[in-house]
């Protein structure tokens, strides 16, 4: 018996999304996930695990508004904010529909769409990685999610808020406009949550695993106005948070997670402008882009060198030749300062060989 045969033919054609995990290594330095180097300590405080969780937890819920700037009925909290993406297109998508996205950019907004079986557009960004809002505009026909990441991930730039609203104006009745601020901590002046008072066809998706360095929790968020919130509590599962996410997860949220997580911040936004300088300085850097994330896009000679070289030595690091446009490029998360060395020193000692 063929089970394959027996799945639905856009799973049978499905290519899963490569995560870093997925692609496996051998390292001490993981450099390929934009994950926080190390882990913060919470001590469990909630120990009920005989009972359901909240469909919603409150103290999570009201933290996060709290921090976002945004009322608790803007929040939704999800299974990180790769369930948001998932939800948002089962929400809004009918079969003949359309979701629109703008590569290079993070890869699970087609996976989730073609695994909910609805045919993705593409409109590529532009040579400086920004928007092309004309062509967006012709594309519009049945679209009706479009997904943006700001600061974008591979590139870690920014998208112009004019462009932003520009889109948001465009698509105002016709589509539902997502913008994935995963790594906005970062840079928390440029948010868009301002603008949900504005524009109700518009969700910001957050999380809690870049700069509150807990990625292995899997707490994400949706922001958004109420009545889009309460669309995703239709196709949410009942209990998404286990007990252990939510009682840490508000820990993080306390002041003293704040600050810790605030301190974080600083020391990654330090460690990346030391990380960039030193690979400025190198012969075989073509180009190292600017970035307002916690990770940096290199573009080399010979990336697939690099790359391989590093990998066989165990510093693990995200190779983006086959993405759109990045060909010999690797993007490189900011680690430890002493990560960060072995990184320069690695490819430093590559510069002599041909």
């Amino acid at each position: 018996m063929n089970i394959n045969k027996l799945s639905r033919q856009n799973i049978q054609a499905l290519t899963p999304y490569q995560s870093a995990r997925r692609l496996g290594g051998k390292g001490d330095i993981w450099l390929n996930a934009n994950e926080y180097p190390t882990s913060p300590n919470f001590d469990l405080t909630d120990r009920t695990f005989n009972r359901y969780p909240d469909p919603q937890p409150q103290a999570v819920v009201e933290g996060y508004a709290t921090y976002a700037g945004v009322l608790p009925d803007n929040v939704l909290v999800s299974r990180g904010g790769d369930e948001s993406i998932e939800l948002i297109i089962r929400a809004f998508c009918e079969a003949d529909n359309q979701v629109l996205y703008c590569p290079p950019t993070y890869g699970m907004y087609a996976v989730s769409a073609e695994t909910c079986g609805i045919a993705c557009k593409t409109v590529p960004l532009t040579a400086d990685f920004q928007l092309n809002l004309a062509e967006i505009e012709r594309q519009l026909d049945n679209v009706k999610v479009v997904f943006v990441c700001s600061p974008n991930n591979p590139t870690g730039n920014l998208l112009n808020r004019s462009d932003l609203l520009t889109l948001l104006q465009m698509t105002a009745g016709r589509a539902i406009v997502v913008v994935d601020e995963a790594y906005i901590d970062f840079c928390p002046e440029a948010t868009m949550v301002t603008e949900l008072a504005n524009y109700p066809h518009l969700a910001i998706i957050r999380t809690l695993s870049k700069a509150f360095a807990l990625a292995g929790l899997r707490c994400g968020f949706t922001l958004a106005n109420a009545e889009l919130i309460q669309i995703l509590q239709k196709v949410i599962a009942p209990y998404p948070l286990p007990v252990p996410v939510s009682d840490i997860a508000a820990q993080a949220l306390q002041p003293q997670g704040l600050r810790q997580m605030q301190n974080q911040v600083t020391e990654t936004l330090k460690n990346r402008t030391e990380l960039q300088k030193n690979l400025e300085d190198l012969a075989i850097v073509d180009q190292v882009y600017p970035s307002e994330a916690n990770y940096l896009l290199v573009k080399f000679k010979d990336g697939q060198k690099v790359f391989q070289s590093l990998w066989e030595q165990g510093i693990i690091l995200r190779d983006q030749h086959k993405a759109l446009n990045l060909q010999n490029c690797i993007r490189i998360t900011v680690g430890t300062e002493e990560e960060n060395e072995r990184v320069i020193e690695a490819i430093s000692a590559l510069s002599g060989k041909k």
